[in-house]
């Protein structure tokens, strides 16, 4: 896989400095999918976004979301018709914009969808997730046709977490692209 056809889907608010999307970004050369708007972001801004950076990549693609970028994975595949260009997905920590508190602030994002992804993926969750529950992170694997990895305690699974360049992370991402090729 190239590395600049790996393409990294941050959540709400983008990925700090510290955050492991961003630390693979600089170690390994992957491709941020920069979006217009962190702070607002809107469902079909963000689908047409991740549509235009896969249709400009020169071969097969990788995901690797975390947060709103997970529910961002299942919105596009709902409607792309490029979707045969993903080899696989690493789906980290989804985001539950259905959650009381965020139907608000993310309302394009409800209802989240609960499709089988067209590609194989996985889905890492953990137990004590604030913006998603453990149980539900299993429900959308399930929904998505994911294989589910338990991560233990680690919160949403981001700079906060103390996991750095989470290289057993990077392992996972090479494991779902190996067995795909």
């Amino acid at each position: 896989m190239k590395p600049h056809n790996v393409l990294i889907l941050p959540g709400w608010q983008n990925s700090g400095p510290d955050h492991w999307q961003s630390r693979w970004e600089a170690l390994y050369g992957y491709r941020r999918v920069d979006q217009h708007d962190w702070m607002t972001p809107r469902r079909g801004d963000w689908i047409a976004r991740l549509e235009d950076v896969i249709l400009g990549c020169d071969g097969p693609v990788v995901l690797v979301a975390h947060s709103l970028g997970c529910i961002l994975t299942a919105a596009w595949a709902q409607v792309s018709r490029s979707t045969h260009r993903v080899q696989g997905a690493l789906l980290v920590a989804p985001g539950d914009p259905e959650r009381e508190e965020l139907r608000g602030v993310l309302p394009s994002w409800s209802p989240i969808v609960r499709q089988r992804l067209p590609f194989p993926s996985m889905l890492v969750g953990s137990r004590d997730d604030p913006y998603c529950s453990f149980e539900r992170a299993q429900g959308l694997a399930e929904s998505w046709g994911s294989r589910f990895i338990d991560l233990g305690e680690r919160g949403h699974i981001n700079a906060e977490s103390g996991l750095g360049d989470w290289p057993e992370g990077h392992r996972l991402l090479l494991d779902c692209t190996s067995s795909q090729t």
